[in-house]
């Protein structure tokens, strides 16, 4: 049956600036080649012109589509009664870490007691994100220390830019754009190096550059951090969604887009060097940096999506952060958010590709 006729003329797909299988997919031409045979174009929110389908990256308002990436804007649209569905969760060991200057001499957990922490807040967009994972990332560290809020001082960066671009990016280009992403921690930098704040939260593929460029010291290692529950945040998991009525109605559309993203997660361990190739104009790093923004071979090995028990309790666990913090308007289940059966059938149609 052609799917057009039936109301569905064009999917849609989002992705943050971290490595995905989808990104390999989509940038292979594998997602709009799967498609074309359905008479179904497929385009990113980047290129669209309206503003309200590009803000669909962060409340999934666009119908039709799919976004794989960070977890705090999809827990937001769901608390806010956005109709989605987690179709798998990917776990990638990624650089996250609490900086400071090497004068400051903090040296560990135990340091912060009395310290001044950035906490940037972004004053024009729907969900604070990185205000939720600076914030979460120092409250367990500080727990895992024995400390707590009390024993710190935030200290509030008002940021007045969003993270959404003015304008479309392009066909198959990401929201974020090289400049957007190198600006992302301009107010912590600053309020660092001015002597405003003594430690900064950092993570995601341009940390290793910013503590670089200044010269800064890690008080601690979040990524990895001996405690794993102590590394969830919005990156950590990752989560690949898709829109209910999509799910509920075509099926077979979205496991036909599972499947190449199947695809191309087994692709990327037998061709590394063009997955790197991928992975960093994805994140805006040259490949020189990605080494030390991730875990390669954990990297490569994690790429396919699943719904194991300990992601979704790490999802669960950063959902209840959002909760209680008031990050989130609402509570949900998350055990009826997780609809794994489609990316289970997917994997299954890619096993038999593969032994035919």
């Amino acid at each position: 049956m052609n799917e057009a006729k039936s109301g569905i003329d064009t999917i849609w797909y989002t992705r943050c600036p971290v490595p995905t299988a989808s990104s390999i997919a989509i940038q292979r031409g594998w997602i709009e080649g799967a498609f074309a045979s359905r008479g179904i174009a497929v385009r990113s929110l980047a290129s669209s012109t309206e503003r309200h389908v590009r803000e669909s990256h962060f409340d999934h308002a666009q119908p039709n589509s799919f976004r794989q990436g960070g977890n705090a804007p999809p827990i937001w649209a769901r608390s806010a009664g956005r109709d989605t569905y987690v179709l798998g969760l990917t776990w990638l060991p990624q650089y996250q870490k609490l900086l400071s200057l090497p004068a400051a001499g903090i040296r560990g957990a135990a340091d912060l007691k009395g310290k001044r922490l950035a906490l940037p807040v972004r004053l024009n967009d729907k969900i604070d994100f990185w205000r939720a994972s600076a914030l979460q990332g120092y409250l367990q560290v500080l727990a895992g220390a024995g400390l707590s809020a009390d024993d710190v001082t935030f200290v509030e960066l008002p940021i007045q830019d969003t993270y959404l671009a003015s304008s479309g990016a392009s066909r198959q280009g990401s929201l974020f754009d090289v400049r957007r992403n190198a600006a992302s921690a301009t107010a912590e930098s600053f309020a660092l190096i001015r002597g405003e704040v003594d430690v900064i939260y950092q993570y995601g593929a341009l940390g290793p550059f910013l503590e670089t460029f200044l010269g800064a010291a890690t008080v601690v290692d979040i990524g990895h951090h001996p405690d794993r529950r102590v590394a969830v945040n919005n990156g950590t998991p990752n989560l690949l969604t898709c829109s209910g009525a999509l799910v509920r109605e075509h099926p077979d559309l979205v496991v036909l887009y599972l499947e190449q993203v199947v695809r191309a997660a087994r692709w990327a361990r037998d061709h590394i060097e063009e997955t790197l190739a991928v992975v960093a104009n994805e994140v805006s790093v040259v490949e020189g940096w990605l080494p030390d923004a991730f875990d390669i071979d954990a990297l490569l090995d994690n790429l396919l999506p699943t719904s194991k028990t300990e992601l979704v309790d790490a999802l669960r666990q950063r959902k209840d952060f959002m909760f209680q913090h008031g990050f989130i308007p609402a509570d949900f289940s998350i055990d009826e958010w997780v609809y794994p059966s489609l990316l289970d059938e997917a994997v299954r149609r890619q096993d038999e590709r593969l032994a035919a």
